[in-house]
C-alpha cells in the first residue's frame, strides 16, 4: 500500500505518531517526512528510528508556506497533527478552532495543490456527539474533509476520515493517569459516572488508516465496530491488578 510512496505524517512527533513511525517504515516507502511544531518531539524521533527514509520538518500546520514546502511530491499524507487535550481545548477555544480546523483546511488545500494521491484525517469519537469544544472542531474537521472531495479544484487527491478512540498510555488517555493514582494510594477520580471510553493500540490504528486509504472513494468517515469500556470497570481491574 505505502510501497514506494513518498508518505508526511503530520503530528508526527506526538505519541500516536510516534506509534505510526515504525509501522509505516515497515510498509517499505520511498520517504517518510515527519512533520510536528515541537523540537523535542522531533529529536525523540530522531533518537529512536535510524533510518535513512526519514525526514524531519519543523513546522506548524498553520502556516502554509511551511505545508507547502512539507507537501512537495507527497503521495500519502496522514494528518493526526492537532489539540487533542479537551480540557485544555475547552480552555483555549481560539486556539482549538485555529489549529484543528483552519490548520486542517491548510493541509486540505495545500494536499489539492499539490496533487496528492490520498489524504486520511484522523479523528475521534467526539464528532458523533459533541458536547465540548474538541468535539465540535472535530466535526468541523471531518466536514472539511469530506467538502474537500467536492472542491472543482480537487483533480484526483481522495480525502477520507478514521475516527479513533483513546490510544493505550497515550498523553490523553486516561490509563496513565489511573496508573499513578492508584500507586500513590489512591483514589482513582472520574469527572463524572457512567462515562466509557474505546481503547486502540497503535497497530489498530494503522490497520485503520490502511484501510481507509485502501477502500476510500473519497469523503467516508471509517469507524471501527467495537465494544466500548466502562471507566468504573477500567479503574477496578487496574486497582486489581498494579
Amino acid at each position: 500500500m505505502l510501497t514506494g510512496q513518498n508518505v508526511l505524517l503530520t503530528g508526527g512527533g506526538s505519541p500516536i505518531g510516534q506509534g505510526l513511525v515504525p509501522r509505516i517504515l515497515e510498509q517499505d516507502p520511498a520517504v517518510l517526512r515527519v512533520f510536528d511544531s515541537t523540537e523535542s518531539n522531533l529529536e525523540d524521533v530522531m533518537d529512536r528510528f535510524d533510518d535513512d527514509r526519514l525526514r524531519h520538518l519543523l513546522g506548524r500546520v498553520r502556516d502554509v508556506e511551511r505545508l507547502e514546502r512539507a507537501m512537495e511530491d507527497i503521495d500519502v499524507v496522514i494528518h493526526t497533527a492537532g489539540m487533542r487535550h479537551a480540557d485544555i481545548c475547552e480552555e483555549n477555544p481560539f486556539e482549538a478552532v485555529q489549529t484543528n480546523v483552519f490548520g486542517l483546511q491548510n493541509v486540505v488545500e495545500t494536499a489539492i495543490e499539490a496533487d496528492v494521491q490520498h489524504v486520511v484525517f484522523t479523528s475521534n469519537v467526539d464528532p458523533a456527539d459533541p458536547a465540548y469544544t474538541l468535539g465540535a472542531t472535530e466535526l468541523l474537521g471531518e466536514k472539511l474533509i469530506t467538502e474537500a472531495n467536492q472542491n472543482d479544484d480537487n483533480e484526483g487527491t481522495q480525502l477520507v476520515t478514521v475516527r479513533l478512540g483513546q490510544i493505550l498510555y497515550s498523553s490523553d488517555s486516561v490509563i496513565p493517569q489511573f496508573v499513578e493514582q492508584i500507586r500513590n494510594g489512591g483514589p482513582v477520580t472520574l469527572s463524572r459516572e457512567g462515562m466509557s471510553r474505546f481503547f486502540y493500540t497503535h497497530t489498530d490504528v494503522f490497520e485503520l488508516i490502511s484501510e481507509a486509504i485502501r477502500r476510500g472513494q473519497g469523503g467516508e468517515v471509517f469507524i471501527y465496530k467495537m465494544p466500548a469500556v466502562w471507566l468504573e470497570d477500567l479503574a477496578e481491574v487496574l486497582t486489581d491488578h498494579l
